[in-house]
Parts: structure tokens; C-alpha cells; sequence
């Protein structure tokens, strides 16, 4: 086991479900604990909770998608950098980051490297043994755009999701990301096409999507396939009025 969170691995470790000869503790490392602006890029340590990301606001996208995972207590521990690398299905704090074209410093044994996380994010974060997530860098011109993040539950407010997006607007185009669609988060170039086919009505864009999707929709016990994509067709048609203006604001 590489890279993952600590919360993630006590609570699974509890249930018999994983197993560590050592768990190493990334969050005395300064570098991992930054929250700044540096040189008009957000630098943002993977040791800093949800909620202190939610409280300073300096990436409202961030700050509303991380706001939105688990309950107020779970996210005074849950990491940005365990978050992502956890084994979750949903680790939905990742979406905005995809789609700011966000950066990812990384350390192991052959020394530190900065990449494009959507180069290294397939799936899941892939990392070589041995090596952490110790920072996130993202553009500050990302900081202000317009965005939409919404995630729909099946039952009450802190509950598993069904599906999360999260979207952005840059340079008249929509960027789109998903979560709980599949067993995995995904931005899809794609999908992203589709929607931006101004000409389509929303319903007929909507309806493209879902032949772009990277695997089946999933279907467990927190809701079906077809209830999942009555969900987000709903969600999808939800992001496409409030981005193409019919609604003013950020959600």
C-alpha cells in the first residue's frame, strides 16, 4: 500500500479490511501543510484538512466540492491528499482539480517531480512505490471563474453520494467532471465536446453524454444504474442552464 488516507486506512483497518506493517504520518512535512500564492499559482499542501481548505476559500470550486464530502467531524481529519488518494469510489475533492489543469508535486526515493495531474490521475492517483503526494499547484486564473458544483444524495444530507459534477466555464467553454457515476472520478474530453455543441438543445447534449461514459454506470446500494442516470441527466441538464446564463450565480 502506497499512498492513502490515514483516516481511510484506521476505519478499514478496524473492520479487518487492510492490513500495514507502517503507517507513515506526511503531515510534520512543512511543505505538505502550505496554503499560499506563490509566483500566481495556489499552493495547496496534501496534508491540510477539507475544512481548512473550505474556511480559507482561496479556490471556491475546491471549497464547495470538499465541503460536501462526509460530515463536518470526518472533514476536520480527512485530508486533501487522502482524499484523492484513497480507495473511495467517490474522492470527489479531486473534480475541481481536474479541471483547472491542476499540477502535482510528488516525492519518493528518485527525488521530487512536478506533473499535470490529469496526466497521473487515471482512475486513481498513480504513483510509483515509494513515493506521496506532497502539493497541489493550480493557476490563479482559475480561482474566479464560473463554476458549478452540485452532489445529489439518495437519502439525507451526509449520506454516501449517488453522483456528484463539478463544472467550470474558461474561455466560453464548459469543463466538466464527475463523481459516483462510475467506480472511479473522470473528466472526459469527450463529454466536454458534446456539451459545448451549442447548436443541441440541452436534452439531446445530455443525451450524448451517455454514450461517452467510461464504463457502465454503476448500480449498488446506494442507487441503481437507472435511478444514477435519471439523477444525472437531471444534474447535467442543471449545469448546462447555469453556466450557458438562463441562472446567474455559483452553486
Amino acid at each position: 500500500m502506497e499512498d492513502e488516507g490515514g483516516t481511510e486506512i484506521i476505519t478499514l483497518g478496524r473492520l479487518n479490511l487492510v492490513y500495514t506493517r507502517a503507517v507513515i504520518d506526511i503531515k510534520g512535512i512543512p511543505e505538505c501543510s502550505v496554503l499560499t500564492i506563490r509566483e500566481n499559482r495556489l499552493v495547496i499542501g496534501s496534508a491540510l484538512s477539507l475544512t481548512k481548505i473550505e474556511e480559507e476559500n482561496l479556490f471556491p470550486l475546491l471549497s464547495k466540492t470538499a465541503s460536501e464530502v462526509a460530515d463536518h467531524t470526518a472533514r476536520n481529519k480527512v485530508t486533501l491528499g487522502g482524499n484523492i488518494c484513497g480507495q473511495i469510489f467517490y474522492r470527489e475533492a479531486v473534480l475541481p482539480l481536474l479541471l483547472s489543469d491542476s499540477r502535482v508535486v510528488i516525492a519518493g526515493e528518485k527525488g521530487i517531480r512536478e506533473l499535470p495531474i490529469n496526466l497521473v490521475f487515471n482512475k486513481q492517483l498513480q504513483l510509483e512505490k515509494g513515493e506521496f503526494l506532497v502539493q497541489i499547484l493550480t493557476d490563479k486564473s482559475y480561482l474566479e471563474v464560473p463554476y458549478v458544483s452540485i452532489k445529489k444524495r439518495q437519502q439525507w444530507d451526509t449520506g454516501y453520494p449517488l453522483v456528484t459534477v463539478a463544472s467550470i466555464k474558461k474561455e466560453d467553454k464548459m469543463r466538466v467532471a464527475f463523481s459516483g457515476v462510475c467506480p472511479f472520478p473522470f473528466r472526459s474530453q469527450k463529454i466536454e465536446e458534446v456539451l459545448n455543441e451549442k447548436q443541441l438543445p440541452y436534452e439531446e447534449r445530455v443525451q450524448l453524454v451517455f454514450r461517452y461514459l467510461p464504463q457502465p454506470i454503476l448500480n449498488d446500494t446506494e442507487g441503481s444504474s437507472d435511478y444514477r442516470l435519471f439523477v444525472l441527466k437531471n444534474t447535467l441538464l442543471h449545469v448546462l442552464r447555469a453556466l450557458e446564463g438562463e441562472e446567474n450565480g455559483r452553486f
